[in-house]
Order: C-alpha cells, then structure tokens, then sequence
C-alpha cells in the first residue's frame, strides 16, 4: 500500500474560512483501502518551503495529491489579486524541490477546465470529478507500476450512500471552530436547474444525489461526540432539492434531537413559514437565498425558472419566522439595461431588513451556456481563455454607471453590501469584536413583535 500526502491549498478565508470537506472525504476513501494518509492544510499549517519540508520529510509520501477548491474569488473587483492558482503553481513548485513523489491535482475548481488547468500546473496527474474511487484507483495503479493516464477522466456518478464520510482531523476541526465557528457537511451532491452561468451541473452532475438522513445524522452525532461541534454549515449545491427530500433529513435532525444549530444555501422557491418552521425546530438559525438577479427580465436572462415574487414570498416567511435570510443578487447579466437595474433595486428595497450582497458582472466559465450568449454578444470571442477570470457584462449597459447607482442605492445601509470588498471590511470589523459563523445575521434587524 502507498503513503499519500494530501494538501488542502485553499487559503481564502472571505468571508470566513472553511473546513477543507473535499480533502476528509478523499482521506476516508483512501484510509478505507489500506493506504496511509497524512492531511495537511495550507491555511492553517502554511504553504511556504520552509513548512512543508518537515511535514513532508517526517511522513515520505509516495504520492502528493492536491486539492483544489477555487480556482478565483468570483468578483469581478478583484483583478489578479482573486485568481488563486498562481498559488497553486508555487505550491507545486515548493513541492518539486522537496519531494519526488508524483503530484496529482483534483477537486471542483480542477473540474472547471482539466486539461487546461493541468497544464498549467504542471501535475502529473488529475482527477477529474468525485474522487472517492478514482484517486484510490490511480494510486493503486501507479503502485503497480501500471501506466495511467494524465488526466483521469470522471466516472459515473456516485449514488448518494456511496459517498465517502469525511475523515476529520482534530487539529482543523479545532482550528476551524474558533476562526469561523463551525464546520461543513454534505448531504447530497448535484444540481438539476439550469442556471446557465452555474458550473455546479458540470461539477457534480444533472441531478441531486442525497445520502441516507441517518447516515448524515450519525456523522453530525459523531462530530458532536468527538469534536465538541455545535454549529454546521451544510455545503450542498441547494439544500431544497424540489422532491423535498431535504425535509425528509430535517425530520431524522428533530427526532435525533442533536441540539446543533445550522444553514445552508437555498433556492428561493417552493417553500414557506410550514417548511421553515420545521427546520427551525430541527436547528436552521439563518439561510442564504440565490435569486442570482433582481427583476424578471433578467432573471429569464440567467434562465433562473424563478420570479421575483417568488423570492418575496420566501422572504417574508423568513421574516415571519424571525430567520434572518440573506440574498446574493448579480447585477449586469444577460438583459440588464438601465430600466432592469432600476426595476431590481426597487425590488431589492422589498426585501426588508433582509440582507443583501450585490455582485457586478457574471464569472464565464467554459461549457456554460453563458460562455455561449458572451460570444454571441462580442463579450469574448470563441478561442478567449478562461483560466484567468473573464466577466459577463451586458453590453446595453455601462457597467461602471450601473456600479454608481447601486452604491448609491446601498448607501447608508448596514444590511446591504456593495461592492464585495465592503461586506469583507465589514466582516473582518465584526471578527475584531469576536463574532463568528455567518455574521450578516447579525445585521438584521427584526421588527418588534
């Protein structure tokens, strides 16, 4: 059997650091047939020469496996500052000149553009999708001196009690509850919208894949058992898959009576003050909403198959309920012009105390049906590369002029943040002052019964 090093090289912590799931899932699978394992985070264990020599000498890995989370921040403010993957390639760098064990990458941002990213890097292999029986195949083959290919392609998807659990290490764990106050979990994977920007159907597939409630229950109660872990994000595409399959993980979560508080991210549709008030005695104490847009028009524009009263109703259960809600809105896709702005900011202003982050412009990604409007619409040509962040803006309107107005439209108010660097000064201000967790929950500001 062979000795991995995996390396979790995510070191973004806006707008709060989060546990590397990915890398604890591929652990467990690897562990589970027979190999040994060392996890190594570089947030919180470094990334330089200097801190990887000695982890990596002690424990003489066969093989270093890399996962990648992100390959850029998704803000279109950031500029080279938010790509991450210069930084991958000096991890990898580091690696070569203190290892000669064979580098393979995966992970979701790894599965945005393989073979680009591959080459980019320099790896020796990728894997490509879920890695729970790929990496541990690779190996294994790599072992017996078998040849495999550079890039390992994805295989059919895995069903949902086939997922591997994940393999957390205390010393993350303990790290991750005291700078961002709890720790993720998964309870299905895929995604079956079509928001034609999303690459979440291309990372983990057309349709949602859930786990067994009492599988996910009996992880949450070992957490709690062995970690002291009192709060939870979980980490899927969209907690409210359409089959309501999700209300059936809240009711395992009420008759397990954990006494562990959550959030996750949902779809703003199909739901109201019955379904909420379930999974508030179940532990929800707050939930981010994706509408992704403002107004109808440009709702259709991003082919979300929701409208905005859809999203008003949701809010006002949230706020019915005293959940505090938070929506993530991008402005300047597919059909934005002047009239759609000021008709978005307008429903915006419905949202109430409710939380609002704005974004301007939509991150391309290849094999999107976005990529395909931004050729179709002179944004970028057929062969402009992608590796680097490229945003969507509208053509029939000035992006830095829509910019003004909704910064003009946010002034003054606590509970609406724009552009994405003010919700993080914002934040980290909070942190000064110990919060921790989500922490926009604690800009809403309910009316007094």
């Amino acid at each position: 059997m062979s000795r991995i090093f995996l390396i979790s090289s995510n070191k973004h912590t806006d707008p709060y650091p989060v546990y590397p799931l990915g890398m604890a899932v591929v652990a467990r699978a690897l562990e589970a047939t027979g190999h040994s394992v060392k996890q190594f985070d570089c947030l919180v264990q470094g990334d330089s020469f200097e801190e990887l020599r000695p982890a990596i000498e002690a424990f003489s890995p066969d093989f270093l496996a890399i996962s990648i989370r992100n390959i850029d921040d998704v803000d279109s403010f950031s500029g080279e500052a938010g790509w991450y993957l210069g930084q991958v390639k000096n991890l990898i760098d580091n690696l070569r000149n203190i290892s000669s064990a064979r580098v393979i990458i995966g992970g979701p941002g790894l599965t945005i553009m393989p073979e680009t990213i591959t080459d980019y890097l320099g790896a020796d292999h990728a894997v490509v999708g879920e890695g729970e029986k790929r990496l541990p195949e690779l190996i294994a083959a790599l072992g017996a001196g078998n040849p495999a290919a550079r890039v390992i392609e994805r295989q059919t998807p895995l069903e949902g009690n086939d997922f591997s659990a994940p393999l957390y290490v205390a010393e993350l764990v303990e790290y991750y509850q005291k700078n961002s106050g709890m720790v993720n979990l998964q309870t299905k994977r895929g995604c079956s919208y079509h928001c034609n920007y999303c690459s979440y159907p291309y990372l983990e597939g057309k349709r949602f894949r859930v786990r067994d409630p009492r599988m996910v229950v009996a992880e949450l109660r070992q957490l709690k058992s062995d970690h002291g872990v009192r709060r939870l994000f979980f980490t899927d595409s969209v907690f409210n898959d359409p089959q309501d399959r999700y209300l059936e993980l809240v009711e395992e979560l009420i008759r397990a009576d954990l006494d562990l508080q959550w959030t996750a991210f949902f779809r703003p549709q199909g739901f109201g003050r019955s379904e909420l008030g379930l999974m508030k005695r179940a532990g929800l104490y707050a939930l981010e909403l994706g509408p992704d847009a403002a107004s109808d028009r440009t709702l259709e524009g991003i082919d979300k198959r929701l409208t905005f009263s859809e999203v008003l109703e949701v809010n006002r259960a949230c706020l019915e309920e005293w959940l505090p809600a938070a929506h993530y809105v991008i402005f300047g896709g597919p059909g934005e012009n002047q009239e759609t702005l000021a008709e978005g900011l307008a429903n915006l202003r419905e949202l109430g105390p409710s939380v609002v982050f704005a974004f301007s412009g939509i991150r391309i990604h290849p094999g999107t049906a976005l990529q395909k409007i931004a050729v179709e619409d002179g944004v970028i040509t057929a062969e402009t590369s992608l590796l680097k962040p490229v945003y969507y803006f509208s053509p029939q309107i000035d992006h830095r002029l829509m910019e003004a107005a909704i910064k003009r439209d946010f002034s003054g108010k606590a509970n609406r943040l724009f552009p994405p660097s003010e919700a993080l000064e914002r934040m980290a201000v909070m942190k000064d002052f110990g919060y921790r967790g989500l922490m926009w929950d604690k800009l809403v500001r309910f009316p007094k019964k």
